[in-house]
């Protein structure tokens, strides 16, 4: 590669928005790829289960609709990943849909890659042994019979987006769930960029702004990138890229800041200098280290049930003192009456952020308590709510001053209904034996807010 090659991120998540300025400014310096993330399963499984988009419909089409108006006319390629935080075909063809109606009638390529993991391919991949153990020590233990009742996607890398460029250089690229460098990493990868120097661009791309000082999710990233570098900058006149700002972001979602784990090996981060430019930070140093498997992570929800939840407060110190006993006992009589139900209680103000691991113990004034409970139907969620919302309201102890009180109530009703409850059934490592195993690739064209598809590639 002879010159730089220059990606915009206009936000952390599609949806989020960003000022129409900065990608103006953008375009007007010149920009080879627009790349964005569509989130990702951090917001908990409820959204890969039920299909619905993290960042709201009407917020997608909005930025969509910017994007395209900017940077459509110049031809700039457009990278979606993770399509709708959980990257389902549901969350996928969501955003396909968004993208017609953003378009305005222009004809566009779409190359569309597809994450989910069938039920047949579950099968294969257990009955071989490639599901090789858990993604993190807190996943669940991986149970076929719940995976095959679950949503289930593949957290593609690199090579599926590279695959789709190489083959068709299309005008837009709407990808399933995918590491979240990917959308950014990818092109450069295929423009010529070390790898490690492209995942190292990414992760600092992904999120758009949040690199920045002042650091915002909905704003923009520039990041010029050669073979061994990366200059990263901001297009708003409100913020610039310092050596802190990059360094507090690499500390964002990871176990270990010196190394950026994706399928198929790491981006070595160790050896990395960054260089304060005034506005504006070069970093290089990044370089790729080859793994001996190719892993992937699969990503599973289960639906098991309904929810409701309560938000309640005390300060009565009899009560705060004896709240762990009380909910037992409460928690016991609830269940005797409703045996399929099951409550769930965080206590803020204690341990509620932290649980268990909470580093300090100190004496509670005031403590704010989230109930929730979950049961196969919604009627029954609710009434088992209800009668532990009375239960702890009015649950005695030896010394108690008044028969009512425990608790107040911010809101009415107090008992609020929170949809359909999912849990992780699969967060475990698959061994694929080459990296296209679980994409499904296809070449779409958009015209007159239409798709028709024209070549299907890549793996399942």
């Amino acid at each position: 590669m002879g010159r730089e090659i220059v990606v915009y991120s206009p936000t952390a998540i599609l949806g989020y928005g960003f000022p129409r300025e900065s990608a103006e400014k953008a375009a007007r310096i010149g920009v080879d790829y627009v790349g964005v993330d569509g989130g990702s399963t951090d917001p908990g499984p409820y959204y890969l289960g039920s299909g619905e988009n993290f960042a709201s419909y009407s917020g997608m089409v909005r930025d969509l609709k910017v994007l395209l108006e900017v940077f459509g006319v110049e031809g700039v390629p457009l990278l979606i990943g993770s399509a709708g935080g959980g990257g389902s075909r549901r969350h996928v063809e969501l955003t396909l849909k968004g993208l017609a109606e953003a378009s305005d009638g222009k004809r566009l390529t779409v190359a569309v890659i597809y994450s989910d993991v069938t039920p047949g391919r579950l099968r294969k991949l257990a009955g071989e042994g490639r599901i090789v153990g858990p993604a993190d020590p807190g996943a669940p233990e991986f149970r076929l019979e719940r995976a095959l009742n679950s949503v289930v996607v593949a957290q593609q890398g690199l090579e599926p987006f590279i695959e789709a460029l190489r083959l068709w250089e299309p005008d837009v690229v709407v990808a399933g769930r995918s590491v979240d460098a990917a959308p950014f990493a990818a092109p450069l990868v295929v423009e010529g960029v070390n790898r490690g120097v492209a995942v190292l661009a990414g992760k600092i791309l992904e999120c758009g702004a949040l690199a920045a000082d002042p650091p915002a999710g909905s704003d923009g990233l520039l990041a010029f990138v050669g073979v061994d570098y990366v200059r990263l900058a901001s297009p708003s006149p409100s913020r610039r890229v310092t050596i802190a700002s990059v360094a507090e972001h690499s500390l964002y979602e990871r176990a270990d800041p010196f190394r950026e784990v994706l399928p198929g090996g790491y981006a070595d981060l160790s050896r990395v200098e960054y260089v304060d430019l005034g506005g504006e930070v070069l970093a290089r140093g990044a370089f790729w280290v080859e793994a001996e498997r190719y892993l992937v992570k699969l990503e599973g929800a289960e639906r098991v049930g309904y929810r409701y939840v309560m938000v309640a407060g005390s300060t009565d110190p009899g009560f705060i003192e004896r709240l762990d006993l009380i909910f037992r006992e409460v928690e016991g009589e609830v269940l005797r009456r409703h045996p399929r139900a099951r409550l769930y209680l965080r206590v803020y103000g204690r341990d509620g952020v932290m649980g268990s691991s909470t580093p300090w113990k100190s004496p509670l004034r005031e403590v704010g308590l989230l109930l929730e409970s979950i049961a196969p139907s919604r009627e029954e969620a609710r009434d088992a709510l209800a009668l532990a919302r009375s239960m702890l309201m009015h649950w005695g102890w030896r010394g108690r001053k008044s028969t009512g009180g425990n608790l107040a109530f911010p809101l009415s009703p107090s008992e609020a209904y929170a949809g359909e409850a999912y849990r992780w059934s699969v967060w475990h490592l698959a061994e694929l034996r080459e990296p296209l195993e679980l994409a499904s690739i296809e070449l779409l064209e958009l015209s007159g807010g239409r798709y028709t598809r024209v070549e299907v590639a890549g793996g399942g």
